[in-house]
């Protein structure tokens, strides 16, 4: 869950008062956090709702994860200015937006949310959260192949990451990596004089497609964001 602020600071802030005046109110017993009395610099959540003397200071963001089947031919974004875009088929109040971002050609799983830490954390290299993908290319996959992919290729002027690379059939393998380079597994494939015919995101982290329809959508639940 997302952490916004230190409550003397969301006091400070919300209500444009000193630092010294919003300590007084904490230890004076007054500020309820979630209808609960608090006299403690507490972290709060943007989902925590914290009002004093009848005040609301803060309402309490209701934090949505989503989990999308994108299929191919979508672009992912939420402009509807932009044909074939991802807000077409989703249908939530809250204004969400894609954590990471899955190139038109591609199709697979895609989350959305309103909480910012949770796409920080996501597309960040050093969280190391895994994303697995199952990928067709248009020749016979080699040894070599794999062990070039796995140790890492270089493109856009680096070399990727080291990633486990495993064959499944003739011309299809998957691939985990803890990167998200812009069309990184394209650009990989391509580099070894490969290319893509089809390229699906099955897992991000212990979200998993599984049988989610294609452009169907469904609310992750809170023991897949652990």
């Amino acid at each position: 869950m997302s952490y916004r602020d230190k409550l003397q600071y969301l006091l400070v802030k919300k209500m444009q008062i000193s630092n010294a005046h919003a300590k007084e109110l904490i230890a004076a017993n007054i500020v309820l956090v979630n209808a609960v009395n608090v006299n403690d610099n507490i972290l709060i959540k943007e989902t925590d709702r914290v009002e004093m003397n009848g005040e609301i200071i803060q309402e309490g963001k209701k934090i949505i994860y989503v989990a999308l089947h994108k299929p191919r031919g979508i672009e992912c974004t939420l402009n509807l200015e932009i044909p074939n875009n991802l807000k077409e088929l989703i249908n939530y109040d809250e204004k969400l937006f894609p954590v990471g971002r899955l190139d038109k050609e591609s199709e697979g799983l895609l989350i959305l949310t309103n909480d910012g830490y949770l796409f920080n954390k996501t597309i960040n290299p050093k969280s190391e959260v895994e994303k697995e993908y199952i990928v067709t290319v248009n020749k016979l996959i080699t040894d070599d192949f794999i062990l070039k992919m796995s140790r890492g290729v270089e493109i856009l002027g680096q070399t990727t990451l080291p990633c486990v690379v495993e064959k499944i059939k003739d011309f299809t393998f998957k691939i985990i990596l803890v990167q998200g380079l812009n069309r990184q597994i394209r650009r990989m494939c391509y580099k070894l004089d490969y290319l893509v015919t089809s390229l699906k995101r099955v897992r991000i982290g212990n979200v998993c497609l599984n049988n989610l329809p294609e452009g169907e959508s469904r609310i992750i639940f809170e023991d897949e964001l652990k």
